[in-house]
């Protein structure tokens, strides 16, 4: 069984990781019943036996190992690097009920913050702590014993979550070559309270085009939307069951996606609801990394699958359903409908809609008790609804867990490398160009030690070049192409041997 590690960066990344951890160790919890620490749950965990030594002087802390698979769980630790240069969110983990899981040889913070400011986060805080973040990610790996995966959780409006993001994902590719890195970048709506955001934005997708091997890009306007219409369908005088809203259904209160609790935690707190809702798309995303079955996708398969060219590695994602009942097993039209919605606008973690646009290719984890012949059946109707690029018309790649989410009979998540993606990107150009063409708050970059405005330009390149490949693709839609047939090959007369 392969780990990876979950790499929290500045308020964002670590409140979502928060999340994570939480719905993480309710669905290992439901599970494994007995509390032994087998493969599953070290994909994610390590087994620490903290009990002192013979003298009751010397701390143990030593790693158990998964062995047969029958150890007895005695403290698990996060396979988890936090870092913040504003400590609040982290000091708030730790004393929280989930504290237990981290501990200080995995954390980085500082007080001050980065200001909002890229310059900062990359330049000054990314110099002054890198020794540091390099040795904590070197332990943190040095305790896997088969490292995939790095996930790096981070926002693109603020100064920590964009400048040392991208600035340790730097390190990552230097350090890590051959570890696959995943990036779920949480980008700032239009109407953000940060002036700055345009810039942050633009800076780190520079960094993300060159260094992440997959980017899952989620607008804070989607997740509010998302949360709006979940709560604007639930039924709170009758927890628990399910009422039919013309052809939807509506959520259940309490759900893992909208309840304010998780799994362990029982405080609210501010944007639990839309944590949740890419915590769950992470859980679902690794499923086939901690559980068994059919159909089961290695994460590296993802990449190698969905991206067909190195810097068009955007993924755009979708997940369904938003809600959870206590079907064992639902009629199969309902599974059906589940697929609908995951095509559907409003069930997109971006503001596009990709059946508009060309798909390169797409992958859907589901999880739970669904058959493969009910998957293959909707790949056929949908391969005709949808438009492929010419040359992989059929890029579908398909995974199946056996375990499903907690409280659903299954769930469906959708990665798609879809040239939608690039009116996301239109939005952050337009938006950066109104504050860039009159070097507005440039002065607050450039004079951080190490920045230069070449930068803002190169940032800018790289964007329009992203989005010219988009646009080129997308072009393509709806011309008709034919293949050039394959080179036939025939041998000639004085090769036979008689």
């Amino acid at each position: 069984m392969t780990q990876s590690i979950v790499v929290q960066v500045g308020q964002c990344g670590n409140q979502i990781g928060y999340r994570f951890w939480d719905l993480a160790l309710r669905e290992h919890a439901s599970v494994n019943r007995q509390g032994v620490y087998d493969e599953t749950v070290s994909s994610f965990f390590r087994n620490v036996d903290e009990r002192g030594g013979d003298d009751g002087l010397t701390m143990g802390g030593s790693d158990i190992p998964v062995g047969s698979g029958k150890n007895k769980i005695r403290s698990l630790k996060a396979r988890a690097v936090l870092l913040d240069m504003e400590e609040g969110v982290v000091k708030q983990i730790l004393q929280g009920p989930l504290g237990g899981l981290f501990d200080e040889s995995q954390l980085v913070t500082d007080v001050s913050g980065s200001g909002n400011n890229w310059a900062v986060g990359y330049r000054v805080y990314g110099t002054a702590y890198r020794d540091r973040i390099v040795d904590t990610l070197r332990r943190s790996a040095e305790h896997c014993d088969c490292l995939q995966s790095f996930f790096v959780l981070h926002s693109m409006g603020g100064g920590t979550g964009s400048g040392l993001g991208t600035m340790v994902l730097r390190e990552l590719r230097d350090e890590f070559p051959d570890v696959f890195r995943f990036v779920i970048a949480v980008y700032p709506s239009a109407e953000d309270d940060v002036v700055t955001s345009p810039y942050n934005s633009v800076l780190a997708m520079n960094q993300l085009t060159e260094n992440a091997d997959c980017v899952l890009p989620i607008e804070n306007q989607s997740l509010i939307d998302l949360v709006n219409r979940i709560t604007a369908t639930a039924q709170p005088e009758k927890p628990g069951k399910r009422v039919n809203i013309g052809e939807k259904v509506a959520v259940k209160p309490k759900s893992a996606v909208t309840q304010q609790s998780g799994g362990v935690d029982q405080q609210d707190k501010p944007f639990d609801s839309m944590n949740n809702i890419v915590a769950n798309l992470l859980l679902n995303m690794t499923s086939s990394a901690r559980f068994e079955g059919s159909l089961n996708v290695d994460l590296n398969e993802i990449s190698t699958n969905l991206v067909p060219f190195p810097r068009l590695h955007y993924l755009t994602s979708s997940l369904t359903p938003l809600y959870a009942t206590k079907d064992v097993r639902a009629p199969t039209s309902r599974l059906d409908h589940m697929f609908s919605d995951a095509f559907s606008p409003e069930f997109q973690l971006i503001k596009a809609n990709p059946r508009h646009h060309l798909y390169l290719a797409c992958a859907l984890l589901l999880r739970g008790n669904v058959e493969v012949s009910d998957i293959r059946r909707n790949i056929e109707t949908w391969s005709s609804k949808l438009d492929f690029v010419y040359w992989n018309r059929q890029g579908w790649k398909t995974g199946l867990c056996s375990v499903a989410p907690v409280g659903i009979p299954y769930s469906l998540l959708t990665l798609a490398n879809n040239t939608c993606i690039r009116e996301t990107m239109t939005g952050l150009r337009d938006r950066f160009n109104k504050l860039y063409r009159r070097k507005a708050h440039t002065h607050h970059y450039t004079g951080v030690d190490g920045f230069s405005m070449a930068e803002f330009a190169d940032s800018l390149e790289s964007l329009n070049s992203q989005i010219a490949e988009y646009r080129e693709l997308d072009e393509t839609l709806g011309k008709r192409h034919q293949l050039v047939p394959r080179l036939k090959v025939y041998p000639s007369a004085s090769s036979l041997v008689l």
